[in-house]
């Protein structure tokens, strides 16, 4: 990162994962012997037998704040028992610190409920969501004006890397990016504006304000984000 600095790399990452029961090892709050309704009301939930396990997800947030953890924010995911919590914007190196220090708090808080927090990038098979780590990334250039041409360039700078990329964005990937549940198919690089589905999304404002970030959408929840980051960086601002 150091050789990127003049460019002030932002990271943002989205950590999604899974609460399991302790015992039954299935998700929290589904039948034990069956499954919940279809997704479609869990997503940014509240509500009893919804938003399930939210008191975790809370003390989680405070641990984090009273750690100096740059926590952002939370939220309930598509899949019932499945959360995100959001780490950032770091400089940097820094990015992978704040969130290496948010998964073991995750864990040791997890502890005290006798339950896993599971950072598995498909823990259900079939009609579920998987989980990801979408990373957020802006430079200098792309946050001024003019950036909107910079993150083209950046787009097609990472569709020429994708698979080296996808090697290292977590293990059990080819298991969550299908082309389904919002995720882009683990051979088929795409980019586009206020996308889920493709590699890499941008937000619907970007090119109306001809500036602003993206975000990587193909890591899984349980990537290295050292690795991610420096992928990310390298890709990019590199020769």
């Amino acid at each position: 990162m150091e050789k990127y600095k003049d460019e002030v790399p932002w990271f943002g990452i989205e950590q999604e994962y899974t609460l399991l029961d302790g015992k039954t090892k299935w998700p929290l709050g589904w039948p034990e012997n069956g499954f919940p309704g279809p997704q479609g009301p869990y997503y940014c939930s509240a509500g009893t037998g919804i938003a399930i396990g939210r008191d975790i997800i809370e003390a989680h947030y405070k641990a984090c704040l009273y750690a100096g953890v740059l926590i952002s924010g939370v939220n309930a995911e598509v899949m019932p028992g499945q959360w995100e919590y959001q780490v950032g914007p770091c400089l940097g190196i820094e990015m992978g610190d704040h969130m290496w220090m948010s998964r073991y708090l995750m864990l040791r808080v997890a502890e005290f409920y006798n339950v896993i927090a599971s950072f598995d990038p498909k823990p259900i098979p079939g009609d579920w969501n998987g989980a990801g780590c979408h990373t957020n990334f802006s430079t200098e250039s792309t946050r001024k004006a003019g950036g909107w041409e910079v993150i083209q360039k950046h787009c097609e700078k990472l569709g020429k890397k994708h698979m080296e990329h996808i090697l290292a964005y977590g293990e059990g990937n080819e298991r969550r990016l299908t082309g389904l549940h919002e995720t882009a198919p683990l051979d088929k690089f795409s980019w586009g504006v206020a996308n889920r589905g493709a590699s890499i999304r941008v937000p619907r404002m970007v090119p109306v304000e001809g500036k602003g970030y993206y975000e990587d959408r193909r890591p899984s929840s349980n990537m290295d984000p050292y690795v991610v980051t420096r992928l990310i960086a390298e890709t990019t601002l590199g020769e």
